[in-house]
């Protein structure tokens, strides 16, 4: 089973974190299949890049968004280009 997750990176003190499609009983920083985003909580507003095609692809697909991840979608829709 696939899931959306989120993958810790970044110094000790200094969380970063990637959204990583991987399979859901692997490590939270193992192997993963493809990376869709990224969550910096340290800025001020906290900074978060998606990838909206290949989040709604991977849903479409099966992947399951952990809370966190589905909270950060949620709260960061797509920009309509003009």
């Amino acid at each position: 089973m696939l899931a959306i997750s989120l993958m810790r990176m970044g110094a000790k003190g200094k969380p970063f974190y990637r959204l990583v499609v991987k399979e859901k009983r692997s490590k939270r920083d193992g192997k993963y299949i493809e990376n869709v985003g990224t969550y910096n909580p340290m800025t001020d507003p906290a900074e978060v890049v998606l990838k909206h095609d290949r989040i709604q692809y991977w849903i479409g697909v099966g992947a399951k968004p952990t809370e966190t991840v589905a909270s950060l979608i949620k709260n960061n829709p797509a920009q309509i280009a003009e």
